[in-house]
């Protein structure tokens, strides 16, 4: 229970009073519960658009979509706005595009990328709640989420003395392997396996393009993958 306080507290604005020093095992073992937060998420914007049932359906796409925002407090965004900014201005140095991502200042790129992202999501979701389809909705932020648990099983952290060194240094990685599986199989079942391919394919290539400008991750891929992922999740549910 301590741990999944943690990831509640870490990934959304619910209001959770709990230090996150406090226990570096807890700490770790909170990654595990990532895809469930994910889950948690995906629920709690289905319950709303049943509760915008009777408002016209653009109308209840932007509430979700800006309860969507708020309920993470724009955590993964900042992290695409920062890998977009990074990855133009960087100009293929490793330490340059570092040094980008650690400027809280968000430049053009970043705000087309964000404003792109965030159009595509919107029409996607106007889409399914016209379709009346929410499992996708329900099932997106738990496969971004876990697109965070592969990359931590499978890619190098190269920010010295990030967010996420804590997180690594003490995730148990069997039962994160366990709880991936879980959480793929889940996704697969009833959101569809081409989704969960679909979404694995752009996962490996946001780990490709991370090593080879950077030589592995930062806390602000771990962010672009769950924005990218989560895009591609509710996009494909409408185009498939």
């Amino acid at each position: 229970m301590e741990s999944l306080l943690i990831a509640l507290q870490f990934l959304t604005r619910i209001p959770i009073n709990y230090r996150l020093a406090d226990n570096e095992a807890a700490l770790g073992r909170s990654v595990l519960y990532y895809p469930l937060v994910g889950f948690v998420i995906g629920v709690l914007l289905s319950v709303l658009v049943l509760l915008l049932s009777g408002t016209p359906d653009i109308v209840a796409a932007a509430v979700v979509l800006s309860v969507w925002v708020f309920l993470t407090g724009g955590l993964h965004l900042d992290g695409l706005a920062d890998c977009a900014d990074a990855w133009v201005g960087g100009i293929g140095s490793p330490q340059r595009s570092l040094q980008i991502m650690k400027d809280p200042a968000a430049g053009p790129i970043a705000v087309l990328v964000l404003s792109l992202l965030l159009l595509v999501k919107f029409s996607a979701l106007f889409v399914l709640i016209q379709q009346n389809n929410l499992i996708p909705l329900m099932l997106a932020p738990l496969l971004g989420r876990c697109a965070i648990l592969l990359l931590m099983l499978s890619t190098p952290y190269v920010s010295p003395k990030g967010m996420a060194e804590k997180l690594l240094a003490n995730l148990p990685l069997s039962e994160a392997r366990v709880v991936v599986v879980i959480s793929l199989a889940f996704a697969g079942l009833f959101m569809g396996w081409a989704n969960v391919l679909l979404a694995g394919g752009l996962l490996l290539w946001i780990r490709y393009l991370a090593l080879k400008r950077l030589g592995g991750v930062t806390g602000d891929v771990y962010g672009a993958a769950v924005e990218l992922i989560e895009m591609a999740g509710l996009l494909a549910a409408v185009l498939l």
